[in-house]
C-alpha cells in the first residue's frame, strides 16, 4: 500500500456511539464527507458480530477507495482481508503482525508522546505512527498528553506518515496539520456529531486548505 494513500481524515469507529444496526450507515456518512481511512475499533468479545461488521465495512471502504484498518486484532484483519492493523503498546509485536498479514499490509502503531518509540517502530517496518492525545479526550480521558511541537520533531525524524489523535475537532485541527500531521484520527469529533457527513467535510476542508497554502 502506497504511503500516498495514508493522508487525510482517519475515522475511528466506536461501539459505544453506534448500535450494530447503524454502524455501517455512520461510516458511510464519514466516507461521503471525505474520510480516507477507517479503523474498526471494537473491544467486545462477540466474534460473530465483529466479523460481520468488518466484512460490511471493508466492502464499504472498497467502494469509496478508502483504507480499512482493524484495531489490535491481527487475526480478524487476516480473516476479512483488511488493508491492515493498528497496534497499541500491549498488542502483538510488529514483526509477528507483518509475518501474519504480509508485506503489503498497512501496520500502524500508537507511540503516545514518545518520539523514540516512533523511530524504533519505523525501523521495525511500520507504515505509520500515531501520537496523542493532543487535546482532552472523551474517548480516552486518561491518555497521556502530547505536545503539538512533537509533530514538528517527528516530521524531521521520520520518513513515514504521522497520525495525530485525541480530542480533535475541526476548530483545533489546523494547528496539527500545520505542525506535520498527515492524518487526523477522530472518534467523538466525527461519530459523536449529529451530522457525521458535515463533520467529515469540515475536517476534509482543513486538509484542502493546508494543501492550498503549501502550493
Amino acid at each position: 500500500m502506497s504511503h500516498k494513500k495514508l493522508s487525510g481524515l482517519y475515522a475511528i469507529t466506536s461501539s459505544e456511539m453506534a448500535q450494530a444496526t447503524d454502524l455501517t450507515q455512520q461510516v458511510e456518512q464519514a466516507l461521503k464527507g471525505g474520510a480516507r481511512i477507517v479503523q474498526y475499533r471494537d473491544k467486545t468479545t462477540d466474534q460473530g458480530r465483529r466479523l460481520a461488521e468488518t466484512r460490511k465495512l471493508l466492502e464499504l471502504c472498497r467502494r469509496h477507495s478508502a483504507c480499512f484498518i482493524i484495531n489490535d486484532d491481527v487475526e480478524l484483519a487476516a480473516a476479512v482481508g483488511a488493508d491492515g492493523v493498528h497496534l497499541g503498546r500491549d498488542d502483538l509485536d510488529i514483526t509477528s503482525a507483518r509475518a501474519r498479514l504480509g508485506p503489503a499490509a498497512i501496520i500502524g502503531v500508537s507511540c503516545y508522546n514518545q518520539l523514540d518509540l516512533a523511530i524504533a517502530a519505523q525501523d521495525a517496518g511500520v507504515d505509520y505512527v500515531a501520537f496523542g492525545r493532543f487535546f482532552p479526550s472523551t474517548t480516552k480521558p486518561q491518555a497521556v498528553q502530547a505536545e503539538i511541537d512533537l509533530l514538528s520533531e517527528a516530521k524531521q525524524a521520520l520518513q513515514i506518515p504521522i497520525v495525530a489523535i485525541g480530542g480533535i475537532t475541526p476548530e483545533n485541527s489546523a494547528a496539527l496539520i500545520e505542525a506535520g500531521a498527515d492524518m487526523l484520527a477522530v472518534v467523538q469529533g466525527l461519530f459523536g456529531q449529529q451530522d457525521i457527513r458535515a463533520a467529515a467535510e469540515q475536517f476534509h476542508q482543513q486538509f484542502a486548505q493546508n494543501e492550498d497554502s503549501d502550493s
